[in-house]
């Protein structure tokens, strides 16, 4: 069965500070250059899980994803970091982590910024996006944080690794097989999303044999010890289980309507309002900074 390519790192170039988890620009034996997201990140072992759980059922299901390889790193290639929080980050990760293909010359995907002819989006393409991430729970590609790039004029999914939030509490996993999830907001709400077709094409897709070649992609060591489970083979059967069930009643979680962009403004103005208005009169004209950036 084919496996992801396990590549040594060989200089560590910089840190990409813009997200919480402070992935970083390495450079391989493969003659390659990766964004490598490491093991010790706050965010833990499971959101690499993530990453490769979607990333790569995307790719079979026909989007575009970064390469993904696993990456052997040894904190002393970046030695040279001087700042103490990412040294203290790169020592606990030691070992086997994720590499994402970096791609030369890529742009942030901004939906209210970027130029329609920048990027080809059909209603199809868009639906696909999105019916993925409906059926890997995965609430982190909005209009304020797509985790999508342009290159070529195509779009690339990146940053999957808050997908499958399900395995942070297996004890209710069951509860979310059939939950649906507000959509309204998603990035490619605007691009007129053919969900119903995408669905018709992609759920037959998603079999338990093609879900158990993705799990079996996922380093064992990133599976171990998870309570609950009496190893790493049953928790692999867990996940495809879920996902199966998932797709098998998609009717039921489908998204179906996606909010205009003066909709979003209009919800954000009335959360904004509700924060203010429970605040102390010194406070009502200090930032919300727990809004959109």
């Amino acid at each position: 069965m084919k496996q992801l390519n396990q590549v040594k790192a060989l200089r560590y170039l910089d840190a990409l500070r813009a997200g919480g988890s402070v992935p970083g620009v390495v450079e391989t034996d493969d003659l390659g250059t990766y964004v490598v997201k490491f093991t010790g990140a706050a965010q833990g072992r499971k959101a690499l899980v993530a990453e490769v759980v979607v990333g790569e059922l995307a790719r079979r299901l026909g989007l575009r994803v970064p390469e993904l390889v696993l990456v052997d790193f040894d904190p002393a290639v970046a030695a040279h970091e001087e700042d103490a929080e990412i040294q203290d980050l790169l020592r606990a990760s030691a070992g086997v982590n994720l590499g994402m293909d970096y791609l030369p010359g890529a742009r942030d995907f901004r939906p209210a910024l970027l130029p329609r002819d920048t990027v080809e989006i059909d209603p199809l393409e868009a639906g696909r996006v999105v019916w993925l991430d409906a059926l890997t729970a995965n609430v982190d590609r909005t209009r304020s944080n797509p985790n999508l790039m342009v290159w070529h004029h195509r779009l690339w999914l990146i940053d999957n690794g808050a997908g499958l939030v399900f395995h942070h509490r297996w004890s209710s996993a069951a509860d979310a097989v059939a939950k649906a999830y507000d959509f309204r907001g998603h990035a490619l709400g605007g691009y007129r999303p053919d969900v119903a077709a995408a669905d018709a094409e992609l759920a037959p897709l998603v079999t338990e044999q093609l879900l158990h070649e993705v799990l079996a992609l996922v380093p064992d060591a990133w599976l171990a010890d998870e309570p609950g489970f009496a190893g790493v083979a049953e928790l692999r059967a867990a996940y495809v289980r879920h996902l199966a069930a998932r797709a098998a009643l998609s009717r039921q979680w489908l998204p179906q309507e996606f909010a205009t962009e003066e909709q979003l403004r209009a919800a954000e103005a009335a959360r904004i309002a509700r924060a203010q208005a429970g605040r102390p009169a010194w406070l009502k004209h200090v930032p919300d900074l727990h809004g959109p950036k």
